[in-house]
């Protein structure tokens, strides 16, 4: 198993940036993506963005692209999503996710793609 701990999240105002971390611990050799999903109150949860384990490829929607920035420390076993130009409708809690097998499809968005996954953390963006 991995176990993915989240870790950044806060209180900031629009316009702002924030930077959270994703430390994954346990059977890291069998990670194939890491991902980060966002659930505001009343709403699903939905895919933000990932990254490919040993890839620089990584992807984004369409709401946050341009304004957060995903990346990795392969070294800790770490990614981050750099968030900029924050908006209140940013706010959600965010949670990281592990995939740990290519699941057939070349953009893993969906939630039943990943296997494991943190506890989240609040991210709120004042207007």
């Amino acid at each position: 198993q991995v176990q993915p701990v989240e870790s950044g999240g806060g209180l900031m105002q629009g316009g702002g940036s924030l930077r959270l971390s994703c430390a994954a611990s346990g059977r890291t050799f069998n990670i194939y993506t890491m991902g980060w999903f966002r659930q505001a109150p009343g709403k699903e949860r939905e895919f933000v963005a990932a990254i490919v384990w040993n890839s620089d490829r990584t992807y984004y929607a369409d709401s946050v692209k341009g304004r957060f920035t995903i990346s990795r420390d392969n070294a800790k076993n770490t990614i981050y999503l750099q968030m900029n130009s924050l908006k209140p409708e940013d706010t959600a809690v965010y949670y990281c996710a592990v995939q740990s097998q290519y699941s057939g499809s070349y953009y893993a968005t969906r939630i039943h793609e990943y296997d494991y996954w943190g506890q989240g953390t609040q991210v709120t963006v004042s207007s």
